[in-house]
């Protein structure tokens, strides 16, 4: 089912028919050119093999056209092959993306295993992978020991428009066939791109051999398992501000990840294909293993399953990475030797956020911080939408309406709260703004084709749009957050990264021109889907030197690319207040999770229209159990403080959010472990449970990392749910019943309006340990507290959890809050009772000068 939001809902907030706005599939004309054309015919030449310690490389050449590209296979030892395919003598350089992967891999020497006349054999290591190049046509097959994993270029789809000379199109007859076809220019709505470079696409197939559930190339509001896209809309990745965006659709949204996974019981494996440009992405899955019901017994015919993927992208070369796993914490981890790992988060942002657009001045800000306290509901940071500034000017106040804004964040500061202000990516044309005449200038800003500073429209009216490309510009605009550039700021304020799309009103599909020019030179089409993530690391710069290196930044952004999460936090973006969209968010939020951007949520209640009691509360139990746990709305939506609904909803939602904070030393952990380790803090029961086929598609219930099961309610009038309990040698805890259950089972549970679903997955169970619950076997009673600060005062606040659950997850690591260096001390893991615990964990304590220096790792 389709969900949209009615243009009157919004029509005041963004100009134009955003109905229509936006492309479909037969609207993207190099799309449509690798589609149609049936196969391409690359032969792989052997004997321009060169091996070197860092891998291979060959020529591939086109049966046809005669274009030449250069093939290069390397492979790491931990298991990943990176296959890279430019052209072997462009016209010009073609663009590569840089500043995603940290560092340049050790590459392991790849020797010829065996050679014949049509192909090779290569092996690394100790011998366990092969790759199989074959000559005509050109394949590559990828396998360990023995089981061929990932074939690339199966069905002869290697697709390489190679750069032209604009003077080779000089007839009117040429020119007019190549217009019809998009090559040099294209047209869509009143918007005309005219392409420097021409036709410039790349593409290529490959089938996972074995699988028939993949995951991730997130943002879209789809299902968890990607669908088959044989007779729908592809995967589209291109960042667009996409406001109240249509539920199961393959349409891209603020954020692209180009990162898939695919998994079988004995096998998790990742491709993540590195390319900036608006690319599109095809799955198809063939017949999952079945019988033929009109054969005879003993001679029915299985069909081994497989899901064939092909990556097509605008411009830029091919860079594929092929990770092997086996296993998914294997995969995870190889992709964030390749991207990054998830930033460890201040501890105060795990907590929970007020917003909305707009609290309307200090006063407004005074009273809601204070209708926390009054009502008992511990919140950590209050935030500032775009009406705080002078006129959409950023980093500047209304000085009417925050006349006095350090004096407000010292006023939150003494309660340990923050202060989130936001910053986008447009600069309002001001002849009379110093910012704005410092950036002309100094020449940060996006240029037109023709060369002139590019103009677009955007909250401010006509803006100008920052350069974030270019390093040079990125320096420049990290020291606007430094305490003497930035009046009015002090260390306890971060930043909100909005519009990064970057949303143009006025532009095509609300974004920029694709033939905008950047920083040396390149396209805006080369590298649209990293200007919010490059607008991202210029504020975590900024921030970071602002604190001379020694506190770790929080930065919220809308629009993120593959390494984003090295520098903070995203959300959903523009969600309307329905329980469809509630519904939605999980698995968005798990596709997130699953490729690497882990500090993720959705707004809570829905951005946009008015949810009725039963779905706020129900969103804000379920946003408990999230990473990112925000409250926003918008400014013609109804004030939500959470005290506004009667005392019934006040309580239900007191009551999720004081769970979320006696979880935080749990969450804290699990971000520590994410920065670590890879493994993401929320993760679909398969993750868990790689061999339980019946977890493979669950996308309603998820692991809170290894040791809690989540089901948050998102239906109305809903008195009972079902919830599948997997693992047969597991036992699983229920919190709200104190009942235990084995797994492998689907259970039927009631709720009530003030109570959702959450398992302990018992310590120990599944190696045989046995554990009985009793009135003994309880963690302490839930103490009140305003902060994560005032957690200090009883840092062990839990509901009713086993002991042995409470002290595993109480006393295994202490490390700073906020400081960037870590300071780690390892607790005795066996402990026989809850008091040593306590002794221990008190004497820790008490050595610390400060408790805001440290928090619980569990």
């Amino acid at each position: 089912m389709e969900v949209n939001v009615s243009a009157e809902s919004f029509e005041s907030i963004v100009p134009g028919d955003f109905l229509e706005k936006f492309k479909k599939n037969h609207d993207i004309i190099f799309y449509r050119r690798q589609r149609d054309k049936a196969v391409s015919q690359y032969f792989a030449s052997l004997e321009t093999l060169v091996l070197t310690d860092k891998g291979a490389s060959l020529d591939l050449c086109e049966r046809d056209s005669q274009d030449r590209l250069c093939l290069q296979i390397r492979a790491t030892q931990s298991g990943t092959v990176r296959v890279s395919i430019d052209e072997l003598q462009p016209l010009k350089p073609r663009y590569h993306v840089s500043d995603i992967l940290v560092e340049e891999l050790r590459y392991e020497p790849l020797r010829v295993d065996w050679k014949r006349d049509d192909c090779v054999c290569l092996t690394w290591g100790l011998g366990q992978y092969k790759l199989l190049v074959s000559c005509s046509p050109f394949k590559l097959e990828i396998s360990c020991d023995g089981e061929e994993i990932v074939t690339l270029n199966p069905q002869n789809k290697l697709y390489f428009e190679t750069l032209q000379d604009p003077a080779r199109s000089s007839s009117d007859s040429r020119k007019e066939d190549e217009e019809q076809c998009g090559l040099w220019k294209e047209t869509f709505r009143q918007f005309e791109d005219i392409k420097a470079n021409g036709p410039s696409s790349v593409g290529m197939d490959l089938s996972l051999h074995g699988f028939n559930h993949t995951y991730g190339v997130p943002e879209h509001a789809d299902t968890l398992v990607l669908k088959d896209t044989s007779v729908t809309e592809a995967y589209r990745l291109y960042n667009l501000d996409v406001f109240g965006y249509s539920l199961n659709s393959r349409l891209g949204l603020y954020g692209s990840v180009p990162f898939l996974l695919a998994h079988k019981p004995k096998r998790t494996a990742g491709v993540f294909w590195l390319n900036a440009s608006e690319t599109l992405v095809d799955v198809k899955y063939n017949p999952e293993p079945n019988e033929n019901e009109d054969e005879p017994p003993g001679k029915k015919s299985k069909i081994s399953p497989q899901t064939d993927v092909r990556w097509i992208s605008e411009s830029g070369i091919i860079d594929c990475f092929i990770l092997l796993g086996p296993t998914a914490a294997q995969v995870f981890s190889q992709y964030a030797q390749l991207t990054g790992y998830q930033a460890l988060p201040p501890l105060f942002s795990l907590g929970y956020h007020q917003c909305r657009w707009n609290y309307e001045d200090e006063a407004d800000v005074k009273v809601v911080d204070a209708g926390f306290d009054l009502h008992g509901i511990p919140y950590d940071v209050i935030w500032l939408d775009i009406e705080h500034t002078n006129g959409k000017r950023y980093f500047t106040w209304d000085s009417e309406l925050f006349p006095n804004p350090v004096e407000l964040q010292h006023h939150l500061q003494k309660k340990n709260r923050k202060l989130v202000v936001i910053s986008d990516p447009h600069i309002k044309i001001d002849p009379d703004w110093p910012f704005y005449c410092e950036a002309k200038e100094g020449g940060h800003f996006v240029k037109n084709r023709e060369g002139a500073v590019y103009e677009g429209t955007c909250w401010p009216g006509e803006s100008c749009y920052l350069d974030f490309s270019s390093s040079k510009t990125r320096s420049w605009y990290a020291r606007q957050f430094s305490l003497s550039k930035y009046e009015g700021s002090t260390e306890s304020l971060f930043v909100w990264n909005d519009m990064n799309e970057p949303s143009v009103f006025n532009g095509p599909e609300q974004t920029m021109p694709k033939n905008a020019v950047h920083h040396e030179g390149w396209e805006h089409r080369e590298l649209h889907n990293l200007y919010g993530f490059y607008q991202h690391m210029a504020t975590f710069e900024g921030l970071l030197t602002r604190s001379g290196g020694t506190e770790r930044p929080f930065i919220l952004t809308r629009s993120f690319f593959a390494g984003s999460q090295r520098l903070g936090a995203i959300w959903t973006g523009d969600n309307v207040a329905t329980w469809e969209y509630l519904k939605i968010s999980i698995p968005m939020l798990l596709s997130l999770s699953l490729t690497g951007i882990q500090f993720c949520g959705a707004d809570v209640g829905g951005f946009v229209q008015d949810p009725d009691p039963e779905l706020l509360i129900r969103w804000y139990q379920a946003g408990a159990l999230q990473p990112f746990f925000r409250g926003h709305s918008a400014k013609m939506t109804k004030r939500r403080e959470p005290w506004l609904f009667g005392d019934d909803v006040t309580s239900a939602i007191r009551s999720a959010i004081q769970d979320r904070y006696c979880l935080l030393p749990y969450w804290y952990t699990l971000f520590h472990q994410a920065h670590t380790s890879a493994l993401p803090p929320i993760r679909p029961l398969w993750v868990e449970f790689p061999s339980d086929t019946s977890t493979f598609a669950v996308e309603n219930l998820y692991m809170i990392g290894g040791a809690l099961l989540a089901c948050p309610v998102t239906d109305p009038g809903v008195t009972q749910v079902k919830v599948l309990l997997p693992g047969s040698d597991e036992l699983w805890y229920d919190t709200n019943t104190t009942e235990v259950h084995k797994g492998a089972r689907t259970l039927d549970l009631p709720v009530t309006l003030n109570t959702y679903i959450v398992f302990v997955r018992c310590p120990f169970s599944s190696v045989g340990g046995q554990w009985c619950p009793g009135e003994q076997d309880v963690g302490p009673v839930q103490q009140t507290y305003s902060s994560i600060q005032s957690l200090s005062l009883w840092p062990w606040t839990l509901r009713a959890v086993p002991m042995d659950f409470f002290i595993w997850m109480m006393a295994i690591l202490l490390v700073t809050e906020t400081k960037c260096s870590s300071a780690c001390a390892v607790l005795p893991c066996e402990l026989a009772s809850l008091s040593t615990a306590a002794l221990m964990i008190k004497a820790r304590l008490s050595q610390m000068t400060k408790w805001n220096q440290w928090s619980f790792l569990v």
